[in-house]
């Protein structure tokens, strides 16, 4: 990157010298935390895919209660008792922060039972089922909440990806190119200045000696 446009002054010199600092200074920031930001992921994706395998598994089971009761009461029973006792889900969201990402905490399940048909009519299999959702729809909750940390972690990762990109490769290379060339062109302004002074005083000590000579 080409040195910034500044005039080559002790001012600037010290403003460079201090945006430099501040660049690297953030550029170790979020150079740890694109660390720990990854880390995370890596851990949280593990947690996802245990959460995943016991959600196939819930699914299962619950599946496989829900056919035997079909095949005790019959397809048509299980689904005009199933409208009957239909009831709303307890979903609760609340927002919480890690590695200052606003991330889901995500609580879900089935309220008390209220019956709504008689036990004479139904199967037991009917309502071990009903436990059975429940417990899936705990674990989608679970799962949810994980897949969504996840994917808004990488999206922060990506985002602070582009900022320690954009500091080591941009701001930081163009802030040292301006320090050397702001010192360079200082280091130079004085050894001219030096130079003329060194005539000046050169030329004054002649005119001295040759006025001392004609006494």
């Amino acid at each position: 990157m080409p040195p910034l446009r500044l005039s080559a002054t002790r001012s600037n010199l010290l403003a460079v010298k201090q945006r430099l600092a501040l660049a690297r200074q953030g550029y170790e920031l979020l150079d740890r935390k694109r660390d720990v930001l990854a880390a995370e992921i890596l851990r949280m994706i593990g947690d996802a895919e245990g959460v995943q395998h016991k959600v196939d598994e819930q699914f299962k089971t619950a599946y496989s209660i829900l056919r035997q009761a079909r095949a005790v009461m019959g397809t048509e029973r299980v689904r005009r008792t199933a409208i009957l006792r239909s009831q709303e889900t307890d979903i609760h969201v609340t927002p919480r922060s890690v590695m200052g990402v606003t991330v889901p905490s995500v609580h879900a399940h089935l309220p008390e039972a209220v019956l709504a048909y008689g036990f004479g009519d139904t199967s037991v299999l009917l309502d071990q089922a009903r436990v059975e959702w429940g417990k899936a729809l705990g674990l989608m909750g679970r799962l949810s909440e994980v897949v969504t940390t996840i994917w808004r972690l990488a999206v922060e990762l990506r985002r602070t990806q582009r900022r320690v990109n954009a500091l080591e490769h941009v701001f930081i290379p163009q802030y040292e190119g301006s320090l050397r060339w702001i010192e360079q062109t200082l280091e130079q302004k004085e050894r001219e200045e030096r130079f003329r002074m060194k005539r000046a005083k050169d030329a004054l000590d002649r005119r001295r000696a040759e006025e001392a000579g004609r006494a």
